[in-house]
């Protein structure tokens, strides 16, 4: 038992806390931005920071471990605009070695565990692309599959059809006698990556980032045709079910691919031990450039598949393999100039601009300075030759000045006073790190929320790219967001481009896209209530937050009038645990007192409120419709904790089931806890619940009370 808690422990704790539960927020964020929507905001670098820093605080605080937390997951959940696909088994992320001291760490861990045994490697060029399962029965292709959040993915069987290097039959010589699942990484190589931005340059649309993000979209085309036009190539290199096939050690799965047909990068070198790994990983970053494809690493493997299956895996990925990540490209630039951009929440974003400079595949000339604190920090000045990267290959990032090539009359940069779009007053809340512009009416602002609003994660209005929504403000057309159900086809179908042909005569839209447009604007009326709520661009109301919201109110006519209650101050014998309690708001799970003041002012704008009549009065549906139970609240009252792997539900699938019958699925252990139902590798919220004396169920119990509705399970389910 742990000893009582000091007030400083208490307050390390309040602390450790309100942290974890930010980075959780911002971790989901992105995750959500990087794998389903592949619009990634951060680099790899700075979101692997974020993840390392959640894992350090709840190393050091196990019991602020949630079950939905990203350090107790592989990914995020996969897109519906494809058929979902349950993988045969999961696959597993891999963890990272930053460095090659990292990287010694993990093989001398490797080679202790192994004892006696021989321990050998295999090194993989670690392909900047896709992750891709294929499935053959009977040696035809039958199913094409993303990998997801590593167990349920997206059906993309009619794209990869079209890659020239998927074998659609396996050779006969290799083919098993049951259905074999294969798995690699599909890519576009570097000269087809700069042939499709020029492409999308030619016909005015936004260029891929880089040619991870360029495949990722390819792959996921509604039309297979634009796929067969992206030139994608594939490398495989692992079988789901190796023994199945009488196949003993990696190399020997690498060559069975081979043999079967599939392409398999020729770039593997077995090794014997720790220094042939490190000078295979030191000669890979050497010929990185002069590679036709791009790599961010060197994936090692144990060979031994026995071996493997005895290192076996932590929660998250395998023991018997690590991904070395190269370090960031790195090019020197002259900073031109900062100027500031204006989001949709207001805040003031400075951005450097510098003399376009080729880093890591194409050509980045702006990248984010974050803001003012962080200009200082780094004090980067106009003029100086400055150090930028891609950090993780992705994000532009500038690293600093070259101090010694500094120009004398260069002077530290200030913040203006004045916003850059309407000249309003800009003001900086205490204890936040962004400046803001004051102005609701700002223009650049506007904007913004209208983008935000179209966007996949709102609204979505499909084809209502930045691009037609600034054209639709420069004309008039849009002022909020209740203007978008006032477009016609005729309407949009004459607006303006702002392009020119080579007969000097404008560019307009045209009647095709318009009327794709007026569908697709149509079809938003009906998005599910907490996507549109998060597209409202209400501050600190994410997605998740979005979803808590609806889960207890149902509609915005009740959010807003939740909004509307005066909140329970503490005092007078009211502690602040019983005013958050009786405050409809800030009772809701993770909603706390500053999301709770920010939804407060959004709905005590009456501004806000008529863009919500508008609204409603265009059709747009703002309450969820809300079926009856489908089966008898047995568990109701009852509280249940999922932790550790499951292997006939994911923890999601197990949450929802036990919700339907009544229940309420926690992500942390108290002494209010009915239930902990304990997978593999359960953990600290075990270790949590036998010290609280709470009963804990197997994954036997819980299939049990899953199918008969009984709360009174074996176990110790009394």
């Amino acid at each position: 038992m742990r000893s009582p808690m000091s007030s400083q422990d208490s307050e390390d704790l309040r602390s450790a806390l309100m942290r974890a539960e930010e980075l959780r927020r911002e971790i989901e964020h992105h995750a959500y931005r990087y794998y389903a929507l592949d619009t990634p905001e951060i680099s790899d670098a700075a979101y692997d920071s974020l993840v390392r820093e959640l894992e350090s605080i709840e190393g050091e605080f196990p019991e602020l471990i949630t079950a939905d937390s990203p350090t107790q997951r592989v990914g995020s959940a996969p897109s519906s605009q494809f058929a979902p696909v349950q993988h045969a088994s999961r696959l597993y992320s891999l963890d990272n070695a930053m460095d090659l001291d990292e990287l010694d760490v993990w093989l001398r861990r490797t080679i202790e565990s192994a004892g006696i045994r021989p321990c050998e490697f295999v090194c993989e060029l670690k392909i900047d692309g896709s992750s891709l399962s294929l499935t053959y029965d009977d040696a035809l292709l039958m199913r094409a599959a993303t990998r997801g959040d590593g167990r349920v993915g997206e059906d993309v069987t009619a794209n990869v059809r079209t890659i020239r290097d998927v074998p659609l039959r396996l050779r006969t010589s290799a083919s098993p006698g049951s259905p074999v699942e294969v798995r690699g990484e599909v890519y576009l190589p570097k000269a087809s990556f700069e042939r499709l931005n020029a492409e999308q340059d030619l016909a005015g649309s936004a260029p891929f980032a880089n040619p991870r993000n360029a495949a990722a979209g390819s792959l996921r085309q509604k039309d297979p045709g634009v796929t067969a036009s992206r030139d994608l190539a594939t490398f495989l290199y692992a079988v789901g079910e190796p023994r199945a096939l009488g196949l003993a050690s990696q190399t020997e799965v690498l060559t069975w691919l081979r043999d079967a047909g599939f392409r398999v990068n020729p770039d593997v070198k077995s090794c014997a031990d720790a220094d042939a790994v490190r000078a295979f990983c030191s000669a890979a970053l050497e010929k990185r450039d002069s590679l036709p494809y791009e790599i961010d690493g060197v994936v090692v493997k144990v060979d031994s598949l026995a071996l493997q299956d005895e290192l076996g895996y932590t929660s998250k990925a395998p023991r018997w393999a690590i991904a070395y990540k190269f370090p960031p490209e790195e090019k020197t630039t002259v900073l031109r100039d900062i100027v500031l951009q204006v989001g949709r929440t207001g805040a003031i974003t400075p951005v450097a601009e510098f003399t376009p400079v080729v880093v890591a595949g194409s050509t980045i000339a702006r990248a984010t300075l974050h803001n003012e604190d962080e200009v200082a920090r780094k004090d980067v000045r106009i003029g100086d030759t400055i150090v930028v990267r891609k950090a993780g290959d992705v994000i532009p990032e500038v690293v600093g000045p070259v101090l010694g090539l500094r120009p004398p009359e260069a002077e530290p940069w200030r913040l203006p006073e004045s916003c850059p779009s309407c000249a309003g007053p800009i003001w900086r809340e205490e204890g936040e790190v962004a400046s803001r512009c004051t102005n609701v009416a700002c223009p650049a602002q506007r904007l913004e929320r209208l983008a935000h609003w179209a966007s996949r994660g709102a609204a979505d209005i499909d084809g209502m790219g930045y691009e037609i929504v600034t054209r639709l403000v420069e004309t008039g057309l849009l002022h909020d967001v209740s203007d978008y159900y006032a477009l016609t086809n005729d309407r949009l179908a004459s607006l303006d481009t702002g392009r020119l042909r080579v007969d000097g005569s404008v560019i307009t839209l045209g009647d095709t896209i318009a009327e794709k447009l007026v569908a697709s604007i149509d079809v938003s009326r009906k998005r599910p209530l907490s996507r549109l709520l998060f597209g409202l661009g209400i501050r600190h109301v994410g997605s998740t937050v979005a979803e808590a919201l609806v889960g207890a109110f149902g509609s915005i006519d009740t959010v807003a009038a939740a909004a509307a209650a005066t909140p329970p101050l503490p005092g007078d014998g009211l502690t602040i645990a019983a005013a958050r309690a009786a405050d409809p708001l800030a009772s809701v799970d993770g909603i706390g007192p500053k999301i709770a003041a920010s939804i407060r002012a959004f709905f005590a704008n009456p501004d806000n409120v008529a863009v919500i009549a508008r609204l409603r009065d265009a059709g747009v549906v703002l309450a969820e419709e809300r079926q009856a139970p489908t089966r008898t609240q047995t568990l109701t009252g009852l509280t249940f904790v999922l932790t550790g792997a499951l292997t006939r539900y994911t923890r999601d699938i197990a949450g929802a089931a036990l919700k339907e019958l009544g229940a309420k699925v926690s992500g942390s252990v108290s002494k209010k806890t009915s239930f902990v139902v304990a997978g593999e590798d359960a953990g600290s919220k075990y270790d949590k619940a036998v010290e609280l004396g709470v009963p804990v169920l197997s994954e036997e119990d819980l299939v049990r009370i899953i199918e008969t509705g009984e709360p009174h399970a074996s176990g110790g389910a009394q």
